[in-house]
């Protein structure tokens, strides 16, 4: 008996800061001659560069023409087509002219790329219509949230195969190892970024309204929308002073999870999945995590009997011991490296 080839993998990506991590961990577990990175956007804040088999998409009509002509020819050589969210629109226009690669196309959904349309209430056009035709179509549907394959098949009718899995290191418990602190005040981490989504002001008025001042309000801002950084600033200022703590530079992943051990509540007031990555490592370290009820990311965590509360009812008391002790150990179970790797190996096998 001849010896079954593994099949190949493409990979299209935006340049986004969860790619390279990816890219290293798949050449270190994977064959890398077996995977092909295929990336669009901006490559200076993200940068792949000195890995193999990395396709950078140029700007400029002639280095994005030739990039294209490149992928089409790359999407039907490989074995497995995965799409690392599905914001391109030159990708999608692919897809909608090519159809009869939709069968082998993974899509990983990101969230954004789910939610963004409905959120913007833009009226269906030609490029609406076309991307729902390719969602339709997709032969497979890749997240570890089950709400978000609910509202696939709702929206778009998406008829596609499901496959779970964590898909990124940022998805993955990380212990920074950082030993209990001690402080006079109790640290109150708002949103993971800033992005409007994560109504940041909103929360605001709502510990604004608390009779304790014993707390300190926390905010990452080096990611998103900067305007909206600026307006958070300035909100967050005027409203606690010297309390409010406005994390502003871009920090390596060790830094940030070392961040994260210094949190005492964090609260994300997000209306759709968002910011997952932060809220499995603030669990597993045992913090009081608020979430707006009624989202997929509240069921996913039921699903795993993790624990978390209601963002309409925030107060400033521990996590008690007993759901602390429960959702780290759960964490720890279900967010971990082998698991990923696990995964991801049945998903590039199909």
């Amino acid at each position: 008996m001849l010896p079954v080839s593994e099949p190949k993998v493409l990979h299209i990506c935006r340049a986004e800061k969860f790619i390279p991590p990816f890219i290293d961990l798949v050449q270190a577990n994977f064959d890398p001659a077996l995977h092909e990175f295929v990336i669009f956007g901006d490559h200076k804040k993200f940068s792949s560069e000195g890995r193999s088999s990395v396709h950078r998409v140029e700007k400029g009509f002639a280095g994005k023409t030739a990039a294209k002509v490149r992928l089409i020819v790359q999407m039907h050589r490989a074995d497995r087509i995965i799409l690392h969210g599905l914001f391109t629109r030159a990708v999608i226009k692919m897809l909608f002219f090519m159809p009869w690669l939709l069968k082998k196309t993974y899509w990983v959904i990101w969230g954004n790329d789910l939610y963004g349309k409905r959120e913007a209430g833009s009226k269906p056009g030609l490029k609406d219509f076309s991307r729902r035709f390719v969602i339709r179509h997709l032969g497979h549907l890749v997240t570890y949230v089950p709400g978000d394959i609910e509202l696939a098949r709702e929206w778009y009718g998406a008829g596609g195969q499901v496959h779970s899995c964590l898909m990124y290191t940022s998805n993955l418990f990380s212990d920074p190892g950082v030993g209990e602190r001690t402080t006079d005040f109790v640290e109150i981490q708002v949103g993971n970024s800033a992005d409007p989504s994560n109504n940041h002001l909103e929360v605001f008025e709502k510990l604004a309204s608390l009779s304790a001042d014993n707390f300190r309000v926390l905010v990452p801002l080096s990611y998103g929308n900067q305007q909206h950084a600026l307006r958070v600033i300035s909100e967050g200022k005027k409203l606690f002073g010297d309390r409010f703590v406005p994390l502003i530079d871009f920090l390596p992943l060790a830094q940030y999870q070392e961040f994260l051990a210094t949190i005492d509540i964090a609260i994300f007031n997000h209306k759709r999945q968002q910011g997952l990555g932060n809220l499995i490592s603030l669990l597993g370290m045992g913090k009081k995590v608020y979430l707006r009820r009624g989202i997929s990311t509240t069921s996913l965590l039921d699903s795993l009997e993790i624990e978390w509360f209601d963002v309409e009812n925030i107060d400033l008391s521990p996590i008690p011991e007993l759901s602390k002790e429960g959702n780290v150990r759960r964490v720890r179970q279900v967010f971990s490296k082998p698991n990923l790797i696990a995964q991801l190996d049945d998903l590039f096998k199909g």
